[in-house]
């Protein structure tokens, strides 16, 4: 597959340090294993991720090209690529459902949202891509009414692989690296607050010292630093029970992680203690508190540019 320049539209104000056209041989892509959910378009879902990790790997393995947009974030050629690849198959397999995408929307690229619209983010952690440290994700999700319902956040680097249906109340993991049979889909719960103390995950790349302040005022017996969407997959997994963020953060960022966690049982909720929203007309997220199954500690939002 050629990339050419012309994908790569970064929006008005971007610099671009070189951003060059690359050439993608069609990855080895195996059909996604069965989850069964109630939902017949999460294996959808999952097979655009698995592809499109597919293609982000490759990149990642290969060298590429660093560009930064607007805004003053980082993007890569994988980003690009990766987007492409959702969208295609969105398009072939759930046509009629807008699409809001990270790169198309830093484009200004933004379709008109309904009652439900796809919220992707073909690559987050580009950071962590860059440092090669292998925490990035690929994230899809659908929303309804404002919430997130089916997700699936894909890690190509280590082939892990979350899933969740919030109607049905299910969320599984599996091992699939890309061009590989992987494990089958096993089912994951949030757990129960250990007695010694919550397990705490934070930004690997953006943490930010009210997130210290909030960890402060828990009893934490372990604090791990984790790049991308990888952090609500913790939680959801039983892994850990805490993740603050009180940072910025945009819908793409966060919707497949919050139907993960949701799925397993978690939360994820706003500054007035209400699940976070989606829909909102820029996107932006406030600062957000994503737990298992307890109810966490307010936040002191008089920060929160949000």
């Amino acid at each position: 597959m050629l990339i050419p320049k012309k994908s790569y539209i970064l929006g008005p104000g971007a610099r671009v340090s070189e951003v060059r056209c690359v050439h993608c041989p069609a990855p080895r892509f195996e059909p996604s294993p069965r989850i069964m959910s109630q939902d017949p378009r999460l294996p959808f879902l999952v097979e655009a991720a698995l592809e499109a990790g597919a293609v982000a790997a490759r990149i990642y393995h290969g060298g590429f090209e660093v560009a930064v947009k607007a805004d003053a974030t980082p993007v890569t050629t994988a980003d690009h690529a990766a987007e492409e690849v959702i969208l295609r198959h969105l398009a072939r397999h759930l046509p009629g459902i807008p699409v809001v995408a990270e790169e198309q929307a830093a484009a200004g690229i933004v379709p008109v949202t309904g009652r439900e619209f796809f919220l992707v983010d073909p690559l987050d952690g580009t950071k962590e891509f860059i440092n090669r440290s292998g925490d990035f994700t690929v994230n899809i999700a659908l929303v309804s009414a404002g919430r997130p319902v089916l997700g699936v956040v894909y890690a190509p680097a280590t082939g892990r692989l979350f899933a969740g249906d919030v109607m049905a109340g299910e969320a599984w993991r599996m091992q699939r690296e890309p061009g590989a049979t992987g494990s089958a889909p096993e089912p994951i719960r949030v757990r129960p607050v250990p007695a010694a103390g919550v397990t705490a995950v934070a930004s690997r790349s953006h943490r930010t010292p009210e997130t210290d302040a909030y960890l402060s005022r828990y009893a934490v017996a372990e604090l791990t630093s984790v790049g991308s969407s990888l952090k609500f997959c913790l939680v959801a997994e039983g892994s850990a029970d805490l993740y603050p963020r009180l940072g910025p953060t945009m819908e793409w960022d966060t919707a497949a992680g919050h139907a993960v966690l949701a799925a397993a049982g978690g939360t994820v909720a706003g500054p007035d203690g209400t699940p976070l929203a989606y829909g909102k007309p820029d996107f932006r997220n406030p600062w957000f508190v994503a737990a298992g199954p307890f109810e966490p500690l307010p936040l002191n939002t008089a920060k929160d540019p949000a």
